[in-house]
């Protein structure tokens, strides 16, 4: 049986998919398993590790309530993969100059455009439906400097942290790109004031959860409906923001290696994300903190760490993990124990043949901070089936 593990302290069974699974997270899931609208158990995925807010690779059915701190403040962070009609034998020796061309083209950390990017149909959808947002909660624009302008330099851009752009090769020696980023800073700005909202309306009942940071809009109440519809808006910004960048790196990639095309897009997906879907008979909010769905036939993309394997999958629809399965390989090791822990030496060892940074900046990305992606692939045999297994060559980070 693949669920290793089911606790039942709260008031629904928190099923758990790995053996590897730190105290700190036990701990966060049976408080959210205390709430009173979770619907029949919780989810949690091998990735699983502790989180900001809630725990990453759970995947929580609430029943009237949303928990904006289960999203997060990476609202709609996820994947984007596509195939190319390159093959490995057409690339070059040194991939340095792809890098780079990577990197000129999409600007990484707190970097953004110089300009406006995108079609002005994007901009324009994206736009009118912001201005409706923050009419009703002018405080969004007061936390971000120049909001507007901002939002709209940042769409297709990648960010820093874990986000990265990636050339990599399948079984077959296919080139693909993948690439990981969100709703960049307008989706943490929402994040976060909806966090703090969402405690300021509880009043006097924050202080009989668990953890404040489980804070709630109930259905119905003031706010609820303005979270559900910041929630899809940046849920969309990320979605736009993945394909622009895509576009920028096809565009990008053929000034520098033989002529190719791209394949139809192979999966764009969400991995922090809230959606109304049907489980156990019932329509409830699903939010998945670290989780993708996993619907029968469904494509997704679980990567694992700079040096080591990912895989395009198809999902099995298991109803036990909510159609559910990992995104990715999941921390073993908090950022702050990385950097103490490895050396630049330790990070060009780790990440040996793929063409990286490979400088202190990043060494809390080095593989050795993350959990083995066989063994997360092992435990999700029956939530997933491998179709492309891929090898990063190149990888680009924030």
């Amino acid at each position: 049986m693949p669920i290793k593990r089911v606790i039942t302290k709260g008031k629904v069974p928190v099923k758990i998919y790995t053996d590897e699974i730190e105290h700190t997270a036990i701990n966060q899931l049976c408080n959210i398993a205390e709430l009173p609208f979770i619907h029949n158990h919780i989810a949690v995925m091998p990735d699983v590790h502790y989180g900001v807010g809630a725990t990453v690779g759970s995947v929580i059915p609430t029943k009237g309530a949303i928990i904006p701190a289960a999203v997060g403040v990476d609202i709609g962070c996820g994947m984007n993969a596509v195939r190319l009609s390159l093959t490995a034998v057409q690339l070059p020796d040194n991939l340095h100059r792809v890098r780079t061309a990577i990197e000129a083209a999409v600007p990484v950390g707190f970097n953004m455009h110089k300009k406006d990017m995108a079609k002005r149909s994007t901009l324009d959808a994206l736009r009118n439906s912001l201005i409706a947002i923050t009419d009703k909660h002018p405080r969004v624009n007061k936390m971000q400097k120049k909001p507007f302008q901002t939002w709209v330099r940042q769409l297709g851009t990648l960010g820093g942290g874990n986000h990265f752009i990636e050339l990599c090769l399948d079984e077959n020696n296919d080139v693909w790109i993948m690439l990981h980023s969100g709703s960049r800073g307008i989706g943490n700005t929402m994040g976060k004031y909806f966090i703090e909202l969402a405690k300021r309306d509880m009043g006097k009942q924050l202080g009989h959860l668990p953890d404040k940071d489980l804070a709630y809009f109930t259905e119905g109440a003031e706010h609820f409906h303005d979270y559900v519809e910041a929630v899809h808006w940046a849920q969309d910004y990320a979605l736009f923001n993945r394909r622009e960048m895509m576009r920028l790196i096809i565009d990008a990639l053929t000034k520098v290696l033989p002529r190719f095309k791209a394949t139809k897009e192979a999966i764009n997906c969400h991995h922090n994300y809230v959606a109304v879907e049907n489980h156990f008979g019932e329509n409830v909010f699903i939010t998945r903190k670290g989780a993708i769905s996993a619907n029968e036939g469904e494509l997704g993309i679980i990567p694992g760490s700079m040096g080591a394997k990912s895989f395009i999958v198809r999902g099995k629809g298991n109803p036990s993990s909510f159609c559910s399965c990992s995104h990715g390989a999941g921390r073993k090791m908090s950022r702050s124990k990385a950097k103490r822990t490895f050396s630049v030496s330790d990070m060009e060892q780790q990440t040996e043949g793929i063409e990286c940074r490979k400088d202190k900046s990043v060494i809390d990305e080095i593989p050795g901070a993350y959990k083995d992606i066989d063994q997360v692939m092992e435990d999700q045999f029956d939530l997933v089936d491998v179709v492309h297994t891929l090898k990063q060559i190149v990888c680009v980070k924030g």
